[in-house]
């Protein structure tokens, strides 16, 4: 099986358990890895027929506008079944980083989720 990575993709959301740490956005990494054939694509040099990294990257840019999470185990959890509704890998690996302790470099959760 092929993979399509988006790896640390900046986006600034409000997540955090006390609702001062979701007043204002934070700075998180997201990185998406996706399982997916896309050899019929590849051959006909052609995005017809493989998923086009750009939407999932625009797609979860958006994501943020209006809402908020208390924990980033959520956030990846809804990103992972938003990428396999809408975009179709066979299989998605989310991984949310985020920076609240000085003294690390971050924290981070990984969810996997597969189609079926």
């Amino acid at each position: 099986m092929s993979k399509i990575n988006i790896i640390d993709l900046e986006v600034f959301f409000h997540v955090g358990v006390p609702d001062e740490e979701r007043a204002r956005p934070q700075r998180l990494l997201l990185a998406v890895e996706m399982d997916f054939d896309f050899t019929a694509a590849a051959a006909a040099d052609s995005i017809t027929g493989t998923i086009d990294y750009f939407a999932v990257a625009q797609r979860l840019h958006g994501l943020g506008e209006g809402r908020s999470w208390k924990l980033i185990e959520t956030l990846a959890s809804e990103i992972a079944d938003l990428v396999l509704k809408e975009f179709k890998p066979n299989g998605v690996t989310v991984e949310v980083k985020k920076f609240p302790i000085p003294q690390a470099r971050y924290v981070a959760v990984r969810v996997t989720r597969q189609r079926g």
